[in-house]
């Protein structure tokens, strides 16, 4: 296998000539050996990364200080990246020190020896296109990690909510199916009145419809970016319309309603954008956790004579008893959801560990975020295709209760509090004979 040789201001390093990244990349895969979870994971995370290294690229050729030559490699270069190339080079473990610097190097170096290549050279021949020098000029990893961290997070979004819209339409067929099927309505897990069954699902899809709305409108405050803050650590001076003329770039490149967020900080210390993004997510994970507890009782419920509903049958529920089934996928979705509790409370925390102008817990949080979309996605599909689509009512256990627990309804005025109704109905209880008959 040929080797390379690289330096860097710590001295000089080996390669195989097999990688595309550089010698930052290398040391920080010594460095960070944290989660196991490197950055080609989440391709949506490598896709922005590339399109604000493009749109930089872009303007920096517009305002004269890219060349043409070096331009249209890095678009070339960040373009075949998108279209699947080299993502098995993006290794770097999404928890690392430096507030992202790694995760920023890591796609410098795969972009600038790719467009290298394009060029005709050989990988490291910084001479001819250098990362730091051409591929992240005028940025810095304060706007263009969290510009990127921001943007995957939007496109992570897309799969959340098109997940989010399925179910909702798998509840409200199940509500028209259901419509005309009636059901105790409970608290406490004691029966009350009656409803339908219908209203129940009903009642499912419009809870998950305000979370569509939600998720949408962090949307708008996560394309809002800091492109601008270069300037504001830069001791060399960035071209006044470099922030202007990279939004436009990186909005038609993203298809994204990208906007300036000149008067935030939160990009670097208080982090308001993720924190409200993963409160959404923890509200959604409640909300899952919630709706499947209800299905769970509505297919087990002693007091109204068992299996109001059916839910598919998708496995053996036990090694030992045979015939057993459990309500798995609800079970295995609702753990799903205490984890994103879970990832929500370490995003608050790092939220508050940010100190001065710069958050350098920025990675864990969008390690955390980025996972919770990943897994409600993934959960909110299994529950609707293995659960949700295949419940049916069960409709005689169902019938034969209704009338008991209107009964007791109806008796309820005549009835005094200090004597528990179902006590008059005792003798029926232990005989197994309708409620109706012993009243």
């Amino acid at each position: 296998m040929n080797n390379r040789k690289e330096h860097d201001l710590l001295g000089d390093e080996t390669l195989p000539d097999t990688a595309w990244y550089g010698i930052q990349t290398l040391r920080a895969l010594r460095n960070f050996n944290t989660s196991g979870v490197p950055i080609h994971q989440f391709q949506d995370l490598i896709n922005t990364l590339t399109m604000v290294k493009q749109a930089s690229a872009e303007a920096n050729h517009e305002l004269g200080l890219l060349s043409s030559k070096k331009t249209n490699a890095i678009r070339q270069a960040c373009i075949r990246i998108r279209e699947g190339e080299l993502h098995n080079q993006f290794v770097v473990d999404l928890i690392q020190g430096g507030a992202g610097v790694s995760t920023n190097m890591n796609a410098n170096e795969v972009i600038a020896n790719l467009a290298l290549s394009i060029m005709g050279h050989e990988k490291g021949e910084y001479q001819y296109l250098h990362p730091n020098n051409d591929v992240n000029k005028s940025q810095t990893n304060n706007d263009a990690y969290a510009t990127a961290a921001r943007l995957s997070i939007v496109l992570s979004t897309q799969t959340l909510t098109h997940a989010l819209s399925s179910i909702k339409s798998s509840f409200e067929k199940k509500a028209e199916e259901f419509a005309r099927t009636p059901l105790v309505k409970g608290t406490h897990l004691q029966d009350t009145a009656t409803k339908m069954l219908g209203s129940e699902f009903a009642d499912f899809a419009a809870s998950l419809k305000e979370e569509i709305v939600n998720i949408q409108s962090a949307c708008t405050q996560l394309c809002a970016t800091n492109l601008n803050s270069t300037s504001q650590y830069q001791t060399n001076s960035v071209h006044p319309d470099y922030t202007k003329s990279t939004i436009k770039h990186l909005t038609h490149i993203s298809a994204l309603p990208i906007t300036s967020d000149k008067e935030s900080s939160d990009n670097h210390s208080d982090m308001e954008a993720f924190v409200k993004t993963s409160a959404i997510q923890r509200k959604l994970a409640i909300k899952l956790a919630k709706i499947c507890n209800a299905i769970c009782i509505l297919s087990n419920d002693p007091r109204t004579n068992f299996n109001e509903i059916n839910l598919p049958i998708t496995q053996a529920g036990s090694s030992l008893v045979p015939g057993v089934v459990s309500p798995v996928i609800p079970e295995a979705v609702s753990q799903t959801a205490f984890q994103v509790i879970g990832h929500d409370v370490t995003v608050c925390m790092a939220a508050e560990a940010g100190s001065q102008q710069l958050n350098a817990m920025e990675p864990v949080i969008i390690y955390n975020i980025l996972n919770s979309m990943k897994m409600l996605s993934s959960a909110i599909y299994m529950l609707n295709h293995r659960c949700i689509r295949g419940i049916t009512a069960n409709s005689p256990p169902i019938q034969l209760n209704i009338p008991d627990s209107r009964m007791l309804a109806a008796l309820m005025p005549d009835l005094s509090y200090g004597t528990h109704p179902l006590n008059h109905l005792s003798s029926a209880a232990a005989n197994t004979s309708p409620m109706k008959t012993a009243v």
